[in-house]
């Protein structure tokens, strides 16, 4: 990449937090040495969401507006034609991207954002198919829609995944005024859904074949899942989720469970501060790895499997968008062992964490005038 210019050119010492979470305290880390230089490689960008990276070393970037753009030699290229119409209000728009597992034959990539009901009345987070083919988009399809549609602007879930066996996880938020929902299994707010490269059904989906529920669905009771990676060495989906007033959630994702939501959390009503549904722990409901009180409002997650930072391989990165940190979490099997919040200088919103094909952490801060940021 050119024209790299640092955002902090001094070094800051590693800064920790010991919170309290679902499983009991969580350790703070002490500081091992000095927190990795920031370096700005594009701005300009408004509201990017999401990050992906193409085999030629080109990012693609999203923008809620609803504008795709290919960031290459430092600069955010025009957007993309031939993106469908997106209902970009409040916390809505176009979200994640990723190439497909076999971009670099196919060409192909999938995309989120919030549809438009043709009626105009209601919205719902989709996931549409399409070839790059340079400038545009072409080949367009729809393969995935939330039902149904509902008036909101909020919750929108869209994180999108590969599993190692070429299906598709998409996260699926509640879409806030819809809650209840969330254990409704006849319907796909507050789900992570699994299909096929072409939007059919996996022939060994959980739920597929089970009366009043939807084929598509891999796991319920959630509320706002915006981080999602696969556990480099088992290949589980690992995510995390939005609380309420609290209760935000790291958990790994079995097909066939429920996460609880809204009946099980930490989480709090907004204003009042009561207790949401039935407590915190049930036998039948999966529990939370790490919970969040107060929120940190996480978004964007990835593993480090490389050799790049000293002491990192094997952690969990998670940005947040409350706390304006990047979280590091030390794992010892589906156990935090330790948490560390870093740039704390940064003063920014992160909204999305990679891990690059150069074994690099990249990010993306949430603002008018966003940016890709790169470590070290």
């Amino acid at each position: 990449m050119k024209s790299l210019t640092p955002c902090h050119p001094t070094r800051r010492a590693l800064l920790g937090a010991t919170l309290l979470g679902g499983l009991g305290a969580v350790p703070a880390l002490r500081a091992q040495g000095e927190e990795p230089e920031v370096a700005t490689v594009a701005r300009g960008l408004e509201r990017p969401w999401s990050l992906g990276f193409l085999p030629d070393g080109r990012m693609l970037v999203t923008e809620k507006a609803g504008r795709l753009r290919v960031v290459a030699d430092g600069r955010p290229g025009a957007p993309l034609q031939g993106v469908p119409a997106v209902d970009a209000d409040g916390q809505g728009g176009l979200l994640d991207v990723v190439p497909a597992p076999d971009f670099a034959s196919s060409r192909t990539l999938y995309f989120g954002f919030s549809e438009p009901a043709p009626s105009g009345r209601g919205n719902g987070t989709a996931v549409a198919r399409a070839v790059l083919d340079g400038e545009r988009l072409r080949e367009v399809q729809v393969v995935f829609r939330q039902e149904p549609k509902v008036a909101s602007s909020a919750h929108f879930g869209c994180r999108l995944v590969f599993g190692r066996d070429g299906n598709l996880f998409i996260t699926l938020g509640d879409r806030f005024s819809r809650r209840d929902d969330a254990q409704d299994l006849s319907n796909h707010l507050g789900k992570i859904v699994r299909i096929a490269p072409d939007g059919s059904v996996p022939r060994d989906n959980p739920l597929l074949g089970r009366r009043g529920a939807r084929p598509e669905i891999w796991s319920w009771g959630h509320r706002n899942v915006q981080g999602a990676a696969l556990h480099p060495a088992t290949g589980a989906l690992w995510t995390h989720e939005h609380g309420p007033q609290g209760g935000d959630e790291l958990n790994v994702v079995t097909g066939g469970k429920n996460h609880g939501w809204p009946v099980i959390t930490a989480g709090r009503e907004y204003g009042s501060g009561a207790a949401i549904g039935q407590g915190e722990t049930r036998a039948d409901v999966a529990p939370a790895l790490r919970t969040w009180v107060p929120s940190v409002a996480p978004s964007g997650m990835a593993f480090v499997t490389s050799d790049r930072y000293p002491g990192w391989k094997g952690s969990l990165l998670i940005g947040t968008l409350k706390a304006q940190r990047l979280l590091r979490l030390t794992l010892d099997g589906e156990r935090v062992t330790g948490e560390q919040r870093l740039l704390a200088g940064l003063g920014e919103r992160i909204r999305d964490v990679r891990q690059g094909p150069d074994g690099r952490i990249w990010l993306l801060t949430d603002s008018g005038d966003g940016r890709v940021l790169r470590l070290g």
